[in-house]
This record gives C-alpha cells, structure tokens and sequence, in this order.
C-alpha cells in the first residue's frame, strides 16, 4: 500500500516505464532482423552468465498484446521502448525493411489504443554486426548511417510517436563496450573507445538534425532528446588524491557526454587524463555545434551514485592501456545496503545529481528519468505470487528525492521505472531482475510482483 502521505506530483507528471529491444524481443531470425553485436557477442563463449543469450529473452515480438495489456493495468502514460537496428536495416544501411518497420508500427498502434503514449530510443545498444565489421562506432561512417537510419524510422513513425531519444547510455556503449569488453563488441582499447565514445555524440546530433528536418511545421514537430546514464560523483575521502579521483571519475562518468551535449564544450582535464593513448584526430571543426544541437528534453538514467578513491594500477605499456583505467575504483560507505547487483543504494545520490545537472547546465532541457530501478532475488511462494518489498522501498525512496528536487527547482517532468519485465541483463544473463512483472522464462507466463500493484496504485492517486 502505498504511504498516505506520500507527496503529490504535479499534475501531468509522466508516469512510465521502460525496456529495451534485445533485452525483451527475441525473435532473432524472424522479419529479416539481420544479426548485431549482441547476438554476436551472447553467442562467444564464456562473455554472458550461464551461457545465456537474447535469442528468445521475453518473446516480446510475439506477446507485445500481452506486455501492453500490462502496461495499460499498470495505469501508466507512456512506454519508452527501443527499436533494434538491424530489424530496419539488416546490414546497417540501405532501405528498410518493411517487416521490421512493420513490428513497431503494430506496437505503436497497440500502445495508442490502450491510451499510452510511446517513447522510442533509437539506439539501446544493438548495433548491426556489418557495421562493426566495417569498424563500428570507432569510425566516422557509423554516425552517418545512424543519421540515416534515424531518417528512415522517423518517416515511419512520427506521425504518432512524440517523443524521441537518439541514444541510451552512450558511455556504456563507447567503455563498456569498447574499453572494459564486458559488453558487446567486447573490446579493450584506449583510443578507440575514446572515438567510439565521440562518434555516438556525432551519430546523436546528425540524427537530431536528420528528424528535425523532417518536421513539416511546429504542429508536428517531435519532442527529440538523448539518455544519458550520470552518476553523482563523492570523493570516497577527503584525502586530496581521492579528491583528484572524483574529479577523473566525473569527468569518465559524465563530463565526456554532458559538456558537449549540455554546455557547449569539450570537458576540461580530458587531454591531460589521454594524451598518452590518444590524440583526438577523430574530432572535426564544426563537431562541438553538431553534438550541441538544440534538445527538447534530457532522459537521465541512474541507479546509484559514485564514490571515488584512488587506486593506482600495475604499470602498463602504453600501448595496451584503455581509456578507463583512470586510477579509481568505487568505495561506497559500508552501512549503505546494496541491490543484488552489489549497487549502493542511496535516493539522496539521485537527487544530488539532478542538482548537479540544474546548478552546472544553465539552459538545461527538461528531464525525465528514464531509467530507475533495482535486481533483488525475486522468486515465486507457494501461491505463485513474487513480494518484492525491497523495491517497493526503492522506488519509494527514490520517487521522494525526485519530488524534493523538483520542489528545489529542478525540471523534472517524468519518471519511468525499470523495467517493466524481468528481462536479459547483458552480461549477466537471466540472473537479475529488474522487472515490476516476473517472467518465468521457460512458460514464458508474466506475473505481476508486489512492487507493480504499488507503482499501480501511486499512478491512480495522481
């Protein structure tokens, strides 16, 4: 049950949530969806847990009646889903393909009848395999033919869907992807993730200007943002290398895609943190203008906050050092309890960076909170039902210090949960979940947890 005195929202706060392609879809070979990195990636051996892979994940793309009906019981405004590149263009260019635009304008339609308004990110992660055999994101041309894929989905679809995100996380794209290897294409490098890392803000604002230039009039015009994942960065210490620490880790975490995006500049310190992997040969006259394009809103994604304390690491040929080994390692407090991920879970965190994003942008675009949730062991009693109080406290706490912040001024118009399903976690496989419904993955039966009928009943008392 939801607090009685839990604060009032503003009126026509948006209520949400969300999920992504190759987390939920499955259907890997079905509608001439040509493979992409996941794929390729959750298929070599020993990347994903268990052995695990998105080949079937939720079976979205057969039950999205079924993921819509939920959300229409869930009571929610809008639902922020992403389209899967290589549905639209098996090899990353060309025409599209008519059976994968046909499955999101069925999804699209469904979501209209149930009253939910649909979000679409273009890009959560899944990127054509032939465009990284050609060099992925650590090349120019993939920003162009993002631009043109961008072009392409919205000419389908902006007559009935207003709000666009162009990227989700771009960090985890460009170093966890290209730097860690933990995630797809599962590289390690130093001057190519920092390109991939410039070349997703590039692919950002062609595709901005390629849908803007598809609005016929301000009738029609789309609502056109970015998601970024922003963690507040702490010192874990007041010991000035810790402090010096915080500062490398903000700029890694957040500076690197804020300054271009928000402010207008490159992030101060970046070519002192590179200059011995990279040379920025990859940037252009003209870049800062085109990462900058104007922005309608600002999806943010945060799970928890940083704490940063120096760590010097083993010395390493230069050669061989990737972008983010920056000297830092994560030393949250110890009496903060942890998600099953092992995060810190700290609502205050949360609402120091949105203070962080209002106090340090002048001019910031509205935001909405894309992504908010938390993994615990969630698991069936004997009624087969899932109590989840751990992530009804979550998203309590953390609702709360959106509600505070907002009353201190910061624009903050919306908030979608993740996730709507349990779904496939990366790296990590079936192992976490995230999802205010449980799916049993062998039946493929949805169940809604505890935390759905709370989110449920907080959307009714608006």
């Amino acid at each position: 049950m939801v607090d009685p005195n839990f604060p009032a929202f503003p009126p026509d706060f948006l209520w949400g949530t969300a999920t992504a392609s190759y987390q939920i879809e499955g259907a890997v070979d079905e509608g001439g969806r040509g493979p992409s990195i996941w794929d390729s990636f959750s298929h070599s051996p020993g990347k994903i847990a268990r052995g695990d892979h998105g080949d079937v994940a939720c079976d979205h793309y057969h039950r999205y009646r079924e993921d819509v009906e939920l959300l229409r019981e869930l009571g929610v405004g809008a639902y922020r889903f992403s389209v899967a590149w290589p549905r639209i263009q098996p090899d990353g260019k060309g025409p599209a393909n008519a059976e994968g635009l046909d499955f999101y304008q069925r999804l699209v339609d469904e979501l209209l009848r149930a009253g939910i308004t649909p979000c679409l990110t273009l890009y959560h992660w899944d990127l054509p395999q032939a465009l990284e055999d050609a060099g992925g994101w650590r090349v120019r041309d993939t920003a162009e033919r993002f631009a043109d894929y961008a072009a392409l989905v919205h000419a389908a679809l902006a007559d009935r869907v207003p709000m666009w995100g162009t990227l989700n996380e771009p960090y985890c794209s460009a170093f966890i992807g290209y730097s860690e290897g933990r995630h797809a294409p599962g590289a390690r490098e130093g001057h190519g993730a920092l390109a991939a890392a410039h070349h997703l803000l590039v692919g950002h604002g062609l595709a901005v200007q390629a849908m803007r230039a598809q609005c016929s009039g301000p009738a029609d015009r789309q609502r056109l943002g970015i998601t970024l994942n922003l963690n507040h960065v702490t010192p874990a210490t007041p010991d000035p290398a810790d402090v010096a620490a915080a500062a490398r880790a903000e700029l890694l975490y957040n500076r690197v895609f804020s300054d271009p995006i928000l402010g207008g500049r490159w992030p101060t310190g970046e070519r002192e943190l590179w200059s011995p992997i990279s040379d920025f040969d990859f940037r252009r006259d003209g870049d800062l203008e085109l990462i900058g394009q104007p922005l309608d809103f600002l999806g943010l994604n945060n799970y928890f906050p940083s704490y940063a304390k120096h760590a010097p690491t083993a010395d390493e040929l230069t050669e061989h050092r990737v972008a983010t080994a920056i000297n830092v390692v994560e030393n949250p407090p110890a009496e903060l309890p942890r998600t099953a991920m092992g995060w810190p879970v700290e609502p205050a965190g949360l609402g120091r960076l949105l203070r962080w994003l209002r106090d340090g942008y002048p001019g910031l675009p509205p935001i909405y909170i894309t992504e908010n949730g938390c993994a615990y062991p969630d698991e069936l009693d004997a009624d087969k039902q899932v109590e989840d109080p751990q992530r009804v406290v979550f998203l309590d706490q953390h609702l709360r210090a959106v509600h505070a912040a907002i009353a201190d001024g910061v624009d903050v118009r919306g908030y979608f949960c993740w996730s709507l399903l349990d779904n496939f976690e990366w790296a990590l496989g079936y192992s976490k979940r995230f999802g205010l419904v449980y799916v049993d993955y062998p039946t493929q039966l949805r169940i809604p947890k505890a935390s759905y009928r709370w989110f449920r009943e907080l959307i009714a008392r608006r």
